[in-house]
């Protein structure tokens, strides 16, 4: 039945809550404060040895510290003794002296079918598990074993056949004294007034029970065997049991395994939970067979405070991770988000674990990204700004997104991001001071920040994880998956690069020496967006070269040639460091002393700044000396060098370099 809150708030105002949750800890004496209404203990919910878990009277709440787990009175005894929220409220209420209201006799009818319908649905799923072990089902047992779902999982799942059978699961259900119209009523029959005699539901179907929070049978998903089925995937319809927009396959089991920390992740099918559920990822649920709805969101956030979304690797998993995008942002609150991985094109979780095993699937996990980089890849990947008419019609649709968060302190720091990242993306450079400041890269004012997407980490075989304050650090090994924005036309060439004679020599330094010693990024990388190169083939090699080295700062010499590889850049980095190796300017190729590395590259910065703001015959003079490295051309850059003082001092000299250092200069070729 159902209780006012009025009622429910008399009973927790005569009963302490500590007074509830003694029954089942013991007080911490040093931390407690009975005075105050102030009680702490080791929590009742997970195994611990430092008191985390804290009840407090003056709130009548209780919360542990640890494993997150929190609610009142009723909470406590429905999750933790197991009783009936209706069992827990009469309980209370006799030990406050409160008489219970009067009852409904119509709410008493609909509870009293409801109690009935569990128990038709418990018998529907032990006929289930029984055809599934029977003979006719030989070959819902094949398609199990196929998919790696041993005996244990079985039946830990309670997964079940039903035969292909108009009557089958009807006639069981008559011998068991289970009348038509709770068949009828519990979905498990297909009836109406067109249909002279009903028949099953599900027929020729492997069996996957739904259960409630609570662990009972509600409803049932079937998976076809035959491919001449229409549905692949069949759900039982609505029912007094089942709202399917406000559960979660394995919800109840889930929220259990939450409390043990690790990720919490929703996945898009049944054999994928259990295939994660499996390999040690209990707290594991999916949808059913819908888009994620706002009830299923708020189950999930009981159980995290961000859970992670993980789809599937096609175009539809995208536009299944845009529509949660639009679900989620209403519904922000401080400390509540979710975050999305995205598996490779074409393959599921379960197709992951299976092939690569759990580690890499964990991998994409661990790499999941945060509400906003979804929501800006959305928008940024949706044509080109290349004209002013265009960048504000970005800046319009993220504004307009950004306005559906109904938190005012969430919507706030979306904005102040917001600005940051078109700033970035429109290669303005971006605020140094406010909230802006403490939510974005160290690169973000670069002019490289719209790469984004997954990047490999140190060590080449590692994915960087983009953390919700956008930096980058080291995550778990999974196979490097090129970001879309970085392969889009804007930044991909078609092949057929310049060979490495054909490279000017001072285009080498600029971009070869970042590339071979990445490190020498975090002051140069702004001044590397400065730059003017000779041919488009080259400057866009640059734009991507930047972007991913801000996208990924603490990546290797290594890593960004096995990335650059995969998007096709190969040839022109290795033309760019043949052109190096020609030249003799050995400190700026891989492994080369960097701090002479720096200067070289510092010069030649400097140089190239200054031919592009010196008058036409210095730039004339300049571009000449670029392609002819001889003894009097060193003179004349001396001379470029020295004018281009004039507009402000140089990060380095040549006069001051060379022989007392031993670097070899940087526009002549070493002597033999």
């Amino acid at each position: 039945m159902r209780f006012s809150p009025q009622f429910l708030d008399e009973i927790r105002d005569r009963i302490p809550i500590a007074d509830v949750v003694a029954r089942k800890v013991t007080w911490d004496k040093r931390k407690s404060q009975p005075s105050r209404g102030d009680y702490w203990a080791c929590c009742p919910f997970h195994g611990e040895k430092t008191p985390s878990f804290h009840a407090d009277n003056r709130r009548g709440r209780y919360h542990c510290f640890g494993c997150g787990v929190s609610g009142d009175h009723f909470t406590f005894l429905v999750e933790q003794e197991g009783v009936p929220f209706p069992e827990a409220v009469e309980l209370l209420a006799g030990e406050a002296g409160i008489p219970m209201p009067a009852r409904d006799k119509d709410a008493e009818q609909r509870e009293k079918v409801r109690t009935s319908l569990y128990d038709v649905m418990d018998i529907a799923a032990k006929y289930f598990e029984q055809e599934l072990q029977s003979a006719g089902g030989a070959a819902a047992r094949a398609y199990l074993r196929d998919r790696g779902l041993t005996p244990d999982i079985q039946k830990r799942f309670g997964i079940g056949y039903a035969p292909d059978l108009r009557n089958g699961l009807k006639q069981y259900l008559t011998e068991a004294k289970v009348e038509p119209a709770q068949m009828v009523e519990a979905g498990l029959l297909i009836a109406g007034e067109d249909i002279p005699v009903s028949y099953d539901r599900f027929r020729g179907r492997v069996m996957f029970p739904i259960t409630d929070l609570r662990g009972r049978v509600i409803a049932f998903g079937g998976r076809a065997l035959s491919a001449d089925v229409p549905a692949k995937y069949l759900n039982s319809p609505e029912t007094p049991l089942f709202h399917k927009s406000h559960v979660l396959f394995n919800g109840q089991s889930a929220r259990t395994a939450s409390r043990k920390g690790g990720h919490v992740v929703a996945v898009e099918g049944y054999t994928d939970v259990i295939s994660c559920v499996a390999a040690g990822l209990e707290a594991t649920v999916a949808p059913l067979g819908t888009a994620l709805t706002e009830g299923q969101l708020r189950l999930l956030w009981q159980m995290s405070d961000e859970p992670i979304l993980c789809f599937d690797g096609d175009e539809a998993g995208l536009k299944a991770a845009f529509r949660a995008v639009d679900l989620a942002l209403p519904m922000l609150e401080p400390d509540k988000s979710v975050r999305f991985a995205l598996l490779p094109e074409g393959r599921d979780p379960d197709d992951v674990i299976r092939a690569d095993g759990v580690a890499v699937f964990s991998g994409y996990l661990d790499a999941a990204r945060p509400l906003f980089e979804m929501m800006w890849r959305r928008a940024s990947e949706s044509g080109q700004f290349d004209t002013p008419e265009r960048r504000a019609g970005l800046e319009k649709q993220v504004r307009e997104t950004v306005g559906q968060i109904t938190d005012g302190s969430v919507r706030h720091h979306y904005e102040a991001e917001a600005r940051v990242r078109m700033a970035s993306f429109f290669g303005r450079g971006a605020p140094n001071s406010g909230a802006g400041r403490a939510g974005r890269s160290k690169y973000g004012n670069s002019g490289f920040g719209n790469a984004g997407g997954r990047w490999p980490g140190k060590g080449g075989g590692n994915t960087s994880r983009y953390t919700s304050r956008n930096n980058y650090r080291d995550g778990p090994a999974a196979p490097a998956v090129p970001s879309a924005s970085l392969l889009s036309n804007r930044l991909v060439r078609a092949s057929g690069q310049a060979a490495s004679g054909d490279i000017n020599i001072q285009d080498a330094i600029l971009v070869g020496g970042l590339l071979a010693h990445p490190a020498l990024a975090e002051e140069r990388l702004e001044k590397l967006a400065e730059c003017r190169f000779s041919g488009r083939d080259l400057t866009l090699f640059a734009q991507v070269l930047g972007a991913a080295i801000a996208q990924a700062p603490d990546s290797g010499h290594g890593d960004l040639m096995a990335w650059l590889e995969q998007t096709g850049d190969g040839p022109i980095a290795a033309n760019i460091l043949a052109r190096l190796r020609d030249c003799g300017v050995q400190d700026m190729e891989p492994g080369g002393d960097i701090s002479r590395a720096a200067a070289i590259w510092d010069d030649a910065w400097h140089l190239r700044l200054s031919a592009t703001t010196l008058s036409n015959d210095k730039k004339a003079a300049a571009q000449a000396l670029g392609d002819d490295a001889s003894d009097i051309d060193i003179d004349r850059l001396r001379d470029i060098q020295e004018q281009g003082r004039q507009h402000g001092p140089g990060p380095g000299d040549l006069n001051a370099q060379g022989a007392d250092q031993g670097i070899v200069h940087p526009f002549k070729p070493a002597r033999q």
